[in-house]
């Protein structure tokens, strides 16, 4: 069975799942919904980059609303609950790494929406997602006694492809004080929270467990030159995010993420350690599990300006969820509530092609 995909939005994470959806043997693109005007009408294909495809990219929402499809892969940079419960009363499914990753009590009109119309709601991706709920669960399946569970993200950020983000959201190259103050740890917690949330449920340690978060941040000591331009001394080129779920004054669960603008000219004197890029999950218990993940972050800084593989595995896992999704009870579901998802052979490779 063919099931038919509308890309709603086409940042970096919208780009990687349009050609994660090509590469599917199951999937077919059919819409593409776009925020800028200078893209309204043009063909998919030019947007990412390869031959045109014969799909039009649609700036009018409702006219995009209106194409028949199973699913939408829902990536724009800020989610918007109204665009989210218009596109399932749309009788559409939707996949989406901007949220939704495990229900809480303000999800219940969205999960309400999708069980009116028969749909599902999925929130994944890697980080919330794979790193902080899935890969932790997977791995405590071989661990009794759990006291401690954690995923981490260690990444120069010089090689994620959104400046604008970066400085403006993020407040790189900001003083202390903007950073601090600004909106990323609020976007961030919304997320994390979900996944801590989950693994404390799922995991079985006490509901009542509190969970605290912190943001710290580094400063040059010397210009760094950046893809925002040269990051002056006292300005932020490193921060770091971290939310505990604790039990009286134990932590048991924390996902936590540290980006940094390279490891030369920070105060403090931050580094990536000598594992560098990476991800991290532990688990601590009897026996514990201590997992290193390569290969989500560039070679270079320039490699990952191109095509990060971390923005890319996002994406995937979202595309790779949608048959799951579209086969599932209607409502709003998390990783506990779907079974394994995989991904697909290469087309040439696959039985589809036989």
């Amino acid at each position: 069975m063919t099931y038919r995909v509308i890309q709603w939005a086409t940042g970096s994470v919208g780009k990687a799942a349009i050609e994660a959806v090509l590469a599917h043997p199951e999937l077919e693109l059919v819409g593409c919904w776009v925020h800028s005007a200078a893209k309204d009408g043009r063909d998919v294909g030019e947007l990412i980059g390869i031959d045109p495809i014969g799909v039009p990219a649609c700036a009018d929402a409702d006219a995009v609303l209106a194409i028949e499809a199973d699913c939408v892969v829902y990536a724009p940079l800020v989610p918007d609950p109204r665009e989210v419960e218009a596109i399932l009363r749309s009788g559409k499914n939707v996949v989406t790494p901007v949220g939704w990753f495990y229900q809480a009590p303000r999800d219940a009109p969205l999960d309400a929406a999708a069980r009116d119309c028969g749909v599902t709601l999925h929130g994944t991706g890697i980080n919330p997602g794979g790193i902080t709920e899935l890969f932790p669960l997977m791995i405590s399946s071989l661990t009794s006694a759990v006291t401690f569970v954690r995923g981490e993200e260690f990444s120069d950020i010089r090689s994620y492809g959104a400046p604008d983000v970066v400085r403006h959201i993020m407040m790189f190259g900001g003083t202390p004080e903007e950073a601090l103050g600004g909106p990323m740890l609020g976007l961030l917690s919304g997320g994390f929270k979900q996944s801590l949330r989950m693994l404390i449920d799922e995991l079985g340690f006490d509901p009542s467990a509190e969970i605290r978060t912190s943001q710290q941040v580094a400063v040059a000591t010397a210009p760094i030159d950046s893809p925002i331009g040269v990051i002056e001394p006292g300005l932020v080129a490193a921060q770091r995010f971290q939310w505990d779920a604790v039990i009286g004054e134990t932590v048991v669960a924390r996902v936590a993420v540290n980006w940094l603008m390279g490891e030369e000219n920070l105060d403090p004197d931050w580094s990536l350690g000598a594992a560098g890029e990476r991800f991290e999950v532990e688990v601590q218990g009897d026996p514990s599990a201590f997992v290193t993940i390569k290969c989500w972050q560039p070679e270079t800084v320039e490699e990952g300006l191109v095509r990060n593989p971390g923005i890319v595995a996002t994406a995937v896992h979202c595309v790779n969820s949608i048959p799951y999704v579209v086969r599932a009870e209607p409502g709003m579901k998390s990783y506990l509530d779907l079974p394994l998802i995989a991904g697909r052979a290469r087309r040439e490779l696959s039985r589809l092609s036989s």
